[in-house]
């Protein structure tokens, strides 16, 4: 009995000496970021205009367990729905309630959005800015700005005059290791806008923290331009005293803003993907825990509660109204917001589903 308990003794000790040496390993090997401190402001409640309701839970799901992902929604003249997918694909919905496939990118479509001419704009996360004209026939329009290549092209919108307003997320983190870009704290993101005359790609906001979605205003003087880790929206005028300049449009939202969309009469509908946590929100102030936690496979990476949340913002900036899904399970991390003939089509970053919400 005493050498068995002295064999149990002794197998303990080398799991606890194996435990603590994989441990040392962990600690000390590299970290795959180089990140800085940054306390956020304190989140603000879900009180007031924010206050949670189930508006989000009455929405109609159309194409369920037919997509994959479908990040971003855009409406073509005819008020056909289109949306890209994990997949690579851009799918369009069918009358009868089926789905098609409209082009195959080979990439990740994240952004979309029609231009006058008919032709859809992609932002698509791996290859680039690209023109798919009504045939669903692919052309890369823009790689690259000023020598450096695009790594996450995210979000993006056409002016009437043809000019092509979008960002590149990170030039330093591809989508797959977007969440590297938040943990590493640094402004790796660009909004440019591209020019379909010339070819011409300008930078317009350089040093932006993960750049995602993009809105031009009703009257097209300023365009919106979402922060997501930053957790605001900055505003870049195109016209009038102040353009070519910027400022925050809307600050320390209460989650992590992605796409941005204007309805066309001076409504912003803006996606949260997902709410902010005070934990997480405390992290992002110690290099030390950053670093461990850029160290684990993905998949180990604590995923936030799931929730589904749309504001409504008004052309000053201010909260006018918000759809939440406290739930998460009806719709949650929720990534645009599109408006078309008195409907709110929902896309998501990792559902299979789109939501249609009767406003």
């Amino acid at each position: 009995m005493n050498r068995v308990f002295k064999t149990g003794v002794k197998v303990v000790l080398g799991v606890v000496a194996l435990m603590v040496i994989a441990a040392g390993v962990f600690l000390f090997r590299p970290a795959p970021i180089d990140p800085v401190a940054w306390t956020p402001p304190k989140r603000p409640e879900l009180t007031g205009v924010l206050a949670p309701n189930d508006l989000l839970q009455r929405a109609e799901l159309l194409a369920t367990g037919q997509v994959n992902g479908p990040e971003e929604i855009a409406v073509d003249s005819q008020g056909r729905i289109y949306a890209g997918t994990i997949d690579g694909t851009v799918v369009r919905l069918l009358p009868g309630g089926g789905l098609e496939i409209f082009a195959e990118t080979g990439g990740r479509p994240a952004g979309l959005r029609f231009a006058a001419n008919g032709d859809l704009i992609a932002c698509d996360t791996y290859k680039g800015l690209l023109r798919i004209d009504p045939e669903g026939k692919i052309e890369v329009l823009a790689t690259e700005a000023e020598g450096v290549p695009f790594r996450l092209t995210d979000g993006v919108d056409v002016a009437r005059d043809g000019t092509i307003y979008f960002t590149d997320a990170s030039f330093k983190f591809d989508v797959a290791h977007f969440l590297h870009d938040f943990l590493e704290n640094r402004p790796h993101g660009r909004f440019m806008s591209y020019d379909r005359a010339s070819g011409a790609v300008t930078v317009l906001l350089r040093d932006l923290h993960f750049a995602n979605g993009v809105a031009l205003s009703a009257q097209e003087d300023f365009v919106l331009v979402a922060e997501t880790s930053r957790f605001r929206v900055i505003r870049y005028w195109l016209q009038g005293p102040r353009a070519g300049t910027h400022e925050v449009f809307i600050e320390n939202l209460p989650g992590y803003p992605d796409n941005v969309t204007s309805n066309g009469t001076g409504v912003f509908w803006l996606a949260l993907a997902s709410l902010r946590d005070d934990s997480n929100d405390r992290m992002l102030s110690s290099v030390f825990l950053l670093k461990q936690l850029a160290k684990l496979p993905l998949s180990m990476v604590p995923a936030p509660k799931p929730y589904g949340l749309v504001l409504a913002l008004d052309e000053d900036g201010r909260i006018t109204r918000s759809l939440h899904d406290p739930t998460g399970k009806h719709l949650w991390a929720v990534t645009s917001a599109r408006e078309h003939e008195g409907h709110l089509y929902l896309g998501t970053f990792e559902g299979d589903r789109i939501g249609r919400y009767r406003l």
